[in-house]
């Protein structure tokens, strides 16, 4: 009977409370052993000012060792998990060795590739560190593209390894790597792979000064945000650098600086509703981008249709533009079709269609149609052959992708000893987990009702929330004021 009281009271969409935005900015220019750079230091010192006045909070590392730099990374990476906007901003040297791009830090000694890889920071754990930040994530690499290792490497190795630099920001012979980040990522690049991306003749480089112009405009969404930045770079180097992004953003409009006078990063948590809220300037823009074929703006075009207060509203025309999405590959806009065939809303109601997107969207790993699901095969839905199992199967998987609703049932579950093949050091781990995305759900049952778990779990519990150094008292179970002090900390709240 919990396990469906859990799943009744998630019903309701899950709200995030912290409105917080933090960034790290990094600066290389004095290099021990590579040529050094004008001006990383002035992007850098300026793009973390520019970020503070809009509301960030900004750690900034300026030639910094690569120990210092990990270890910053490291920091950086815990407190982006209670931040709805993680970024980080690097301008300096970068190399990509073996399909893997590497930013420099300035007491590098590097003689091969293997001392790159060693000494340098990978792209890979640059995103892991803002991986678990519970709206957005952004990673701005403002890197040159030629060699500052000379004959450093061997040649045989140069065939597979692009070297990029920010000193004359002229291009090596391949540039930097093809990043796959995850959804709700993205990855900025100064300039797009095989081009120049310039120093500039002033003190910051053309990228800075349009990232710097851009950021703090209100009211604009962030994938139009950075078409901007794209379309001022090309205009100022006279289409020398073009700028290029890699992601795939949620359908959920982002506001970077905030809409007007709310420092507020998204005006809705509806999508529907949120969309609605775009300037008709920008809707211009978007539908502009659909025509392009850019699947994020025929979703945000749905939704305005999809919000039924809206003077817009036309189901018809957004599973159209659903459709158009789908077909592209957009794993949230099969989700969304789906849900249209589930209700007949805008199409003709179709079972089968729509476990059919269901099942295309959870191939690619999208968390909310992994957790559908497991309701359909654990309940029973869509003509579907009901298989608990199998739906405790998709249940684990979009908990394993983070879905805040599947990690709390999952941890229910094993604690109600569904899940045998999990103890209950993975339930807390999970109810952890499922905490730290901000869901105010989760943060709402731990603090009115954590008897709903056995003392066991909630003992495991207290104890990752003292591995964090949110809790020191004793590890007995009772969720007193000391507990339920370290679980607002660790939700994100301040006393």
């Amino acid at each position: 009977m919990r396990f469906i009281i859990a799943f009744a009271l998630f019903l309701l969409p899950v709200t995030v409370f912290a409105n917080e935005r933090v960034a790290l900015v990094i600066g290389m220019s004095d290099y021990k052993s590579v040529v050094k750079l004008d001006n990383t230091l002035n992007d850098a010192r300026d793009i973390a000012e520019t970020l503070e006045n809009i509301g960030f909070r900004v750690t900034t590392a300026l030639e910094t060792s690569a120990a210092d730099l990990r270890t910053i990374v490291d920091e950086f990476a815990f407190r982006s998990e209670t931040a709805d906007l993680a970024l980080i901003y690097y301008a300096g040297h970068g190399v990509e060795v073996q399909g893997e791009n590497f930013i420099i830090p300035v007491d590098a000694d590097v003689q091969s590739n293997q001392d790159i890889q060693r000494q340098g920071v990978s792209l890979k754990q640059l995103l892991a560190s803002v991986e678990n930040a519970r709206q957005m994530r952004i990673v701005i690499l403002d890197s040159c593209r030629d060699n500052p290792f000379g004959d450093a490497l061997d040649i045989a190795a140069l065939e597979e390894t692009a070297i990029i630099a920010e000193q004359t920001r002229s291009v090596g012979s391949a540039g930097l790597a093809e990043p796959s980040p995850d959804r709700g990522t993205m990855v900025a690049f100064a300039a797009k792979d095989g081009e120049r991306a310039l120093d500039g003749t002033g003190e910051n480089s053309p990228f800075a000064l349009a990232l710097m112009e851009n950021l703090v405009k209100p009211d604009l969404e962030i994938s139009l945000m950075f078409r901007q930045v794209r379309d001022q770079v090309l205009e100022v180097t006279q289409n020398q650098q073009e700028p290029h992004t890699y992601g795939s953003l949620s359908g959920t409009p982002f506001y970077v600086a905030g809409s007007g006078s709310d420092a507020a990063v998204i005006t809705h948590e509806n999508p529907r509703v949120a969309w609605a809220e775009l300037e008709s300037d920008q809707e211009v823009q978007l539908a502009s981008l659909a025509s392009q074929g850019d699947t994020r703006s025929m979703l945000g075009l749905a939704y305005m249709r999809l919000n039924s207060v809206d003077t817009r509203y036309a189901p018809n025309e957004a599973a159209e533009f659903l459709e158009r999405a789908a077909e592209a590959g957009s794993a949230e806009a099969q989700f969304e079709l789906a849900q249209l065939y589930e209700k007949g809303l805008g199409v003709t109601q179709d079972f089968d269609r729509a476990f059919d997107l269901y099942d295309q969207s959870a191939k690619q790993g999208f968390a909310d149609a992994l957790n559908d699901l497991g309701f359909i095969y654990y309940q029973g839905g869509l003509n579907v052959t009901r298989d608990p199992k199998l739906g405790l199967e998709y249940f684990q998987k979009a908990a394993d992708e983070r879905h805040p609703q599947a990690m709390f049932n999952v941890a229910a579950l094993i604690d109600d000893g569904v899940i045998t093949d999990k103890g209950i050091d993975d339930a807390a781990e999970y109810l952890y987990r499922s905490l730290r995305t901000g869901s105010e759900d989760v943060y709402n049952l731990l603090r009115d009702r954590p008897t709903m778990f056995k003392p066991e779990t909630r003992k495991a519990l207290q104890r990752i929330l003292s591995q964090y150094a949110f809790y020191s008292g004793t590890i007995d179970g009772d969720f007193g004021p000391g507990t339920q002090r370290s679980i607002r900390a660790a939700y994100g709240l301040t006393e």
